[in-house]
């Protein structure tokens, strides 16, 4: 039976949660204690022929980054949540929440200093908050902010991701590298401790601002553009045949979906790709109440 805990005195894992920039109240412990869902901190790689557990539909995030590719396997990332890594010599972290479904990447470099995280085992919307190891700051990932702490306020610098299958990144970058499941820690990879959480309607964590235009697990990507949000849900960009040209925040964007792979991206007029988050309905909403919402039109249905 899952126990919901609000965060006071000892229950917040140790972390000082005075003056947070979001209530205090909304926070909960997710029941693991800090670190109790470990960190990567040391990844290891293999070349794509050497993965022989991923199978071509299995998810993965990946990244293309400083002329190196990688991906990491969503089946690793729910027992770990974040890795700490380098891409070209490129200090990053990589994060993923899977109560949300949201994978985020990061320059791990603000302030002229590198920052290491681990998993706080605290909520905020259901979203996992990260903290850093060398001032205890949390950050929420969902708002790419440190929210307590010394570093409180200070914002993380989004790289461009992409969460889609196996097969497709393969075929896009077949010079990839992978995660190894020789992560020096003994979990069961091979099983998902979230099966059917995706397309069960229920939540194990209250948040803020439901929204039952879709399924709260219906997945769209998100754009923010100079403080200003836009969800393209999967199922609208399925409609308008997969691929539109979108005027929102003063630009024109390209928005791309792929049915087969379920992964969606946008890119700028010049055709580079922009950073955007691909998460679940629920918690883009939680995090961004007034955000737009792309429809397709009548003439684009299907």
């Amino acid at each position: 039976m899952l126990i919901l805990t609000q965060c006071s005195g000892s229950e917040n894992n140790g972390f000082n949660l005075r003056d947070a920039l979001i209530p205090v109240d909304e926070i909960y412990h997710g029941g693991p204690a800090k670190d109790g869902i470990p960190a990567i901190d040391n990844p290891r790689f293999q070349h794509a022929d050497e993965a022989v557990n991923l199978r071509s539909e299995m998810r993965v995030l990946g990244i293309s980054r400083n002329g190196v590719s990688k991906a990491y396997p969503v089946s690793i990332l729910n027992w770990h949540e974040i890795v700490n890594d380098r891409i070209g010599g490129e200090p990053v972290v990589i994060t993923y929440c899977p109560l949300c479904g949201s994978g985020v990447a990061y320059s791990a470099r603000t302030g002229g200093s590198v920052l290491h995280f681990g998993v706080s085992g605290l909520l905020y919307n259901s979203d996992v908050l990260l903290y850093d190891r060398e001032t205890e700051s949390l950050w929420s990932q969902l708002k790419h902010q440190a929210i307590s702490g010394k570093k409180k306020g200070t914002r993380l610098k989004m790289l461009t991701l992409e969460h889609t299958t196996w097969g497709r990144w393969l075929e896009l970058h077949p010079e990839t590298l992978v995660l190894s499941e020789d992560t020096g820690y003994l979990r069961s990879y091979g099983v998902d401790p979230y099966a059917g959480y995706e397309n069960d309607e229920g939540l194990y964590f209250p948040v803020s601002n439901p929204d039952p235009r879709y399924h709260p697990k219906a997945r769209i990507i998100g754009l923010e553009v100079d403080g200003a949000w836009k969800a393209y849900p999967f199922s609208e960009l399925d409609k308008a045949g997969g691929r539109i040209t979108d005027h929102f925040a003063g630009s024109d964007y390209i928005i791309s979906y792929d049915r087969q792979s379920r992964s969606a991206w946008v890119e700028d007029h010049q055709g580079g790709q922009v950073p955007v988050v691909s998460t679940f309905w629920f918690a883009w909403t939680a995090f961004h109440s007034q955000s737009h919402v792309y429809v397709s039109s009548p003439e684009t249905e299907r």
